[in-house]
């Protein structure tokens, strides 16, 4: 009976001297799986600085859809990089077929099937498009004037009546001045707010091609070879003919 309470006495005195133990574990949440640590912040991810193609006076902006900012020539168009993947064509695409290729054209982006999506890629040379995209840049680069739209430079090609992609022209970042119209026996009135270096443009154009209709240079001394009173009258009638096409009034 003895020997039982003094065991009794033990476990009680054991049982005092842990609770307080136990009770501070508890405070501080040691011992409890269900404790709950202190919140850690989250990472900051930083993209990789960003290096600009050669060419480019200014490194590009990105706008909330990733598309890179066209830069040069104070373009000032916002495309998606080449290589951007689309699982569907956008609206009011253009289908082109260049040496058995599919291409497709839409608001200056060129796209290539991939699979069953699309990918953003650069148009090969050579592709003629019969309408220059909504928005370019016409920049003159050796007294030539070119359309500048996402990287691709385009020319007027008057045997195909369209717009031929080109290599990149010799002297691309020494752009140079619009020239000086050629004197005609014509007066001109942009009809769709075309700017006076696009009008510059548009007459080089339209000249290249009924010089060569005609065989008649207002720009050389006599008219050059095709020098005639006919010459004359059917290079102002092919020019004319040209200029109202392009959104021209033509007296």
């Amino acid at each position: 009976m003895f020997k039982i309470a003094l065991l009794s006495l033990v476990l009680l005195l054991c049982g005092a001297h842990t609770l307080p133990v136990a009770m501070a574990a508890d405070e501080h949440g040691q011992g409890n799986p269900q404790s709950k640590t202190a919140p850690q912040p989250a990472p900051v991810y930083r993209a990789a600085p960003y290096r600009p193609a050669p060419g480019y006076a200014h490194a590009p902006a990105y706008d909330a859809h990733g598309q890179a900012l066209d830069a040069r020539y104070n373009h000032g168009r916002y495309y998606p990089p080449v290589g951007t993947v689309r699982p569907v064509l956008p609206p009011e695409y253009h289908p082109y077929n260049y040496r058995g290729s599919p291409y497709y054209f839409s608001g200056g982006i060129w796209y290539a099937p991939r699979g069953p999506s699309f990918v953003v890629v650069t148009p090969p040379v050579g592709l003629v498009i019969a309408t220059l995209p909504p928005y370019y840049s016409t920049v003159w680069i050796s007294g030539v004037p070119y359309y500048y739209a996402d990287n691709a430079y385009y020319a007027w090609q008057p045997e195909q009546n369209g717009y031929a992609v080109v290599d990149v022209p010799d002297n691309a970042d020494a752009p140079s001045a619009p020239p000086e119209a050629a004197q005609m026996d014509l007066i001109i009135y942009p009809k769709n707010g075309q700017s006076k270096e696009q009008q510059a443009a548009d007459q080089y154009d339209c000249h290249n091609w009924a010089r060569g209709q005609t065989g008649f240079d207002p720009t050389q001394f006599g008219g050059g070879a095709g020098n005639s009173d006919v010459n004359r009258s059917n290079y102002n009638r092919a020019m004319s003919a040209c200029l109202q096409a392009r959104g021209y009034q033509v007296n």
